[in-house]
C-alpha cells in the first residue's frame, strides 16, 4: 500500500481542493442552515479553516479502509496533517496581512492551496519515511471529532475575536 502513498496523497489533495472550493460557495448557492456547520458562511479565517478541515477528516475516513492495518499509527499522522493545515492558513493570512496590510483574493486562495500542499505532503513523509508507531488511535480520532463539533459550535456561537470576524 505504501508504494501507491504517493497517489493516494495526491488524491487526497485534489479531493479536498476540490470539495473545499465548493464548499466556499455551498452556503451562498443553498442557503440552508443545514450545511453552514461545514461550510463557509462568511470570508472569516475561522470559517476558511472548515474548507481544509470538513473535506480532509472525510477522506481520512475514506483512507483509513485501506490504510489503518498497514499504517499503525494513522489517526495521529492525519491528526498532524489536518492540524498544519488548519494553522498554515492563519499563520500565512495573518503574517502576510501584517506586513502588506491587505490581501488580495487570489492570494486569499492560495494560502488554502499551500496549506493542503502542507497537509498532505507532511502526512506522507510520516507514513513513508517515519517508524512511528503510537497506540490508542482513538485519542486522536476523538481530537477531530471534537474539532468538528467546535466548527459547528462557532458557526452558530460565534466569539468576537479577529479569527472569526469576516474582513467583508
Amino acid at each position: 500500500m505504501k508504494k501507491n502513498l504517493f497517489f493516494w496523497q495526491l488524491a487526497g489533495l485534489t479531493f479536498c481542493a476540490v470539495l473545499g472550493t465548493i464548499l466556499h460557495f455551498l452556503y451562498d448557492w443553498t442557503g440552508s442552515i443545514l450545511v453552514a456547520p461545514f461550510s463557509a458562511v462568511n470570508e472569516s479565517t475561522w470559517e476558511h479553516m472548515k474548507l481544509l478541515f470538513f473535506p480532509a477528516f472525510i477522506f481520512a475516513v475514506i483512507q483509513n479502509l485501506f490504510f489503518a492495518k498497514e499504517v499503525k499509527s494513522f489517526w495521529w499522522i492525519k491528526l498532524f496533517g489536518i492540524l498544519l493545515g488548519l494553522f498554515t492558513i492563519p499563520i500565512i493570512f495573518y503574517t502576510y496581512n501584517g506586513a502588506f496590510g491587505v490581501s488580495p483574493d487570489w492570494f486569499n486562495v492560495l494560502i488554502f492551496f499551500i496549506a493542503l500542499f502542507f497537509e498532505f505532503f507532511g502526512e506522507y513523509q510520516l507514513i513513508k519515511y517515519s517508524e512511528i508507531n503510537l497506540k490508542f488511535n482513538i485519542i486522536p480520532l476523538m481530537v477531530l471529532i471534537f474539532i468538528a463539533v467546535l466548527f459547528g459550535f462557532f458557526t452558530f456561537y460565534t466569539p468576537y475575536l479577529p479569527i472569526f470576524v469576516s474582513p467583508v
